[in-house]
């Protein structure tokens, strides 16, 4: 793949070139700063961009915003030598979290992710027919991953993996097969970002379509909804009933 690295540090310049090469990849351009990455970006159009988040003039994170806009889109990855972004990054639509020192086998695992969806993505597109679908607005802003802080740092949970997520209060629980975590998301955002995967069964319920087992009554009026692999049922409310019997006959 080509890809553009931007860092503000030289060393750390240096060390990212020499990785990337050394796993196969070209490195297109380097850039110091934001507003330089976009230029070259433009310019080179890179599959991935390694983009550190604290820099001069424009940072890594107002920077991936501007190349999210961009036709065709990188991949953006963020190497950084602190974990305070991570939230904020995966908000912008990274596809990777990598912490400095940046190490050989997890930036291989993060290029080969990138690789894997584009393609998954290209033979989906083509099976349908329909290669204008390339440029559209859903796969170049849906996220593959929930960033979610927890005491062992910063967990990448890949969507595919979810079982639901259900709102308490400030938070949502993303219930997943390794476990929980918490996030400071909206259902609302949520449900907007992944709607064709996940279905809403109650004002605070997210459910995976995948993973969707059964629909069961409780008693007079009250259904809830059995999910695939887990023993754990969510309540169903009467307003989303009808909606979710029809996406479940079309399973």
């Amino acid at each position: 793949m080509d890809i553009l690295i931007c860092d503000d540090e030289h060393l750390a310049v240096e060390r990212l070139s020499r990785l990337v090469t050394q796993l196969g990849h070209h490195v297109v351009a380097t850039a110091s700063h934001g507003k330089q990455a976009i230029e070259y970006a433009e310019k080179y159009e890179p599959d991935v961009v390694l983009l550190d988040i604290q820099m001069p003039e424009m940072d890594g994170l107002t920077c991936a915003k501007a190349l999210a806009q961009l036709d065709p889109m990188p991949a953006v990855i963020f190497c950084t030598a602190y974990d305070d972004h991570a939230l904020e990054a995966f908000r912008s639509q990274a596809a990777g979290y990598l912490l400095k020192p940046v190490i050989q086998d997890e930036l291989q695992m993060a290029l080969d992710q990138i690789l894997r969806l584009n393609q998954a993505q290209v033979s989906q597109l083509k099976q349908k027919g329909n290669m204008e679908l390339l440029h559209s607005d859903d796969l170049k802003s849906q996220r593959q991953q929930i960033a979610a802080k927890s005491y062992r740092g910063v967990e990448l949970v890949p969507i595919e993996n979810i079982y639901y997520f259900l709102a308490d209060q400030k938070y949502v629980t993303v219930r997943h097969k390794n476990g929980s975590v918490l996030i400071d998301e909206t259902l609302k955002d949520l449900e907007n970002e992944f709607g064709e995967k996940f279905i809403r069964i109650h004002r605070n319920a997210l459910v995976a379509v995948n993973y969707l087992d059964g629909l069961e009554v409780v008693h007079a009026g009250q259904y809830q909804v059995r999910c695939r692999e887990i023993n754990e049922k969510l309540a169903v409310s009467r307003r989303h009933l009808p909606l979710l019997r029809e996406r479940m006959q079309k399973l």
